[in-house]
């Protein structure tokens, strides 16, 4: 697609068929410079200095909208909530949207401005990243604007997840040797069973970073999962460097796994050798596990688990 505002449609396996609006084509206009990020390092900003106006946001959007999107993103060359008409062009894209959700993914930084807040709880979906909560580790990794508090950012977070009523996603992005310690994990533990949402992606680098740092295996995202609480609604998001692990499950082995962690086809695919996956296939027949349906993905587990409440 030539124009550079709108983008896609993308089928995204989190959130569907995804169109996607750029707020900031032009440059990197952003709170944070992350250390894992693929756009170039830039200096952070607390304000967007280029705008793309509303009227040629909405102009463009109606003439790709249409009944196959699932979702319409708002996204950035950045941080899209630095978009000076967010709370317009959020009622406006309502106006036109029909069925389709709207989706915004955000750093959560700007939710300490009231204004932003009420401006999100206007949308479907919001997708929240919180890569670390305590001060030394989010300063290393996320590298946000001097203005910018972790700890009135997570507040706000945990507020904003009492309000919303639309579906909530929260992101956490591991770098090694930064976030991925056993400390943090715990701080981000403590934070996270207090947010009411549907779904914790667990993601690790997956395109080339702006700066000299790496991410984790697939395996080592999956031992960090069974470190949270078996509250907290776990995804493993990011499989681009996945290697099976080939591992032996018992079927104890097989419901105690589940029941601490509900896992996908493709977790399946990737943790379990031969062996068990013929005896989880044998469980499931029995009907001993049950396949669930929660935001696009399908997670296997046990059938006594069916009628557990999980947050939101």
């Amino acid at each position: 697609m030539e124009n550079n505002i709108i983008f896609g449609p993308i089928n995204s396996r989190r959130f569907g068929m995804s169109l996607g609006i750029d707020l900031s084509p032009s440059s990197k206009q952003c709170n944070f410079d992350c250390l894992y990020c693929e756009l170039a390092p830039n200096a952070t900003i607390s304000t967007q200095n280029k705008s793309v106006s509303l009227d040629e946001i909405i102009s463009e959007l109606k003439k790709h909208l249409d009944e196959n999107i699932d979702v319409i993103t708002l996204t950035a060359n950045g941080e899209p909530t630095l978009y000076p008409q967010l709370d317009e062009l959020i009622d406006e894209i309502n106006k036109i949207k029909n069925k389709t959700q709207t989706l915004i993914l955000t750093n959560s930084a700007t939710l300490v401005d009231d204004d932003v807040f009420n401006s999100l709880l206007k949308l479907d979906q919001v997708k929240l990243s919180l890569d670390a909560v305590s001060k030394d580790v989010f300063k290393k990794i996320d590298r946000p604007h001097e203005d910018i508090d972790i700890e009135q950012v997570v507040e706000k977070v945990i507020e904003f997840s009492e309000i919303y009523q639309g579906k909530l996603f929260i992101e956490v992005l591991f770098v090694h040797e930064l976030n991925d310690t056993k400390e943090e994990i715990q701080e981000l533990n403590n934070v996270l069973k207090n947010i009411k949402c549907k779904r914790v992606d667990l993601g690790t680098i997956d395109r080339p970073p702006a700066y000299p740092v790496v991410g984790i295996s697939y395996k080592e995202l999956h031992d960090i999962s069974m470190l949270f609480d078996s509250s907290i609604p776990i995804h493993i998001a990011s499989r681009v460097h996945a290697e099976p692990n080939n591992a032996h499950y018992t079927d104890e082995d097989i419901l105690n796994t589940l029941d601490k962690r509900p896992l996908t086809q493709d977790d399946i695919d990737l943790l379990f050798d031969e062996d068990s996956k013929k005896r989880l296939e044998i469980l499931i027949k029995d009907g001993n596990i049950l396949k669930k349906e929660v935001s696009n993905l399908e997670f296997l587990i046990p059938k006594q688990n069916a009628k557990r409440k999980r947050k939101k």
